[in-house]
């Protein structure tokens, strides 16, 4: 009996991968900041000492206007780090005494971003079609 091989794409994986995982990031946490952005300015931290509106306006602009542009395949690495740089800050100077289960969201946001940073956005991208 003969086996199929299914072949599978990079560029496949990548669209998939950095689809969902700007969907999850605009669902639990960018849709949430805008619609409560009263709450949001009252609640956000300000971990570099730059003011809770300039927080809450950059929290809202990577988790929602940049996760869009990942989603897309546009601008790609530039919006991948804005939002590695949100999470990253958020897990090493937010939560860094909280507990692994406080520390697990935004260490996997930074993992899954900081990846799509490096690797790019792919072939199934406006970022390649604009470059051919």
């Amino acid at each position: 009996m003969k086996t199929k091989t299914i072949k599978t794409s990079p560029d496949k994986g990548l669209l998939v991968f950095r689809v969902f995982a700007a969907f999850a990031l605009i669902k639990a946490h960018g849709l949430p900041k805008l619609l409560h952005f009263q709450e949001t300015l009252q609640h956000i931290p300000d971990p570099l000492g730059m003011g809770s509106t300039f927080s809450a306006y950059f929290a809202i602009f990577t988790n929602l206007f940049c996760a869009v542009l990942v989603a897309l395949g546009l601008f790609t690495r530039a919006s991948a780090f804005l939002i590695f740089s949100l999470t990253i800050t958020g897990l090493l100077l937010v939560h860094f005494n909280d507990s692994s289960k406080v520390q697990d969201v935004p260490l996997l946001y930074s993992i899954v971003f900081g990846y799509i940073a490096y690797m790019g956005a792919g072939k199934y991208s406006l970022d390649f079609k604009l470059r051919n």
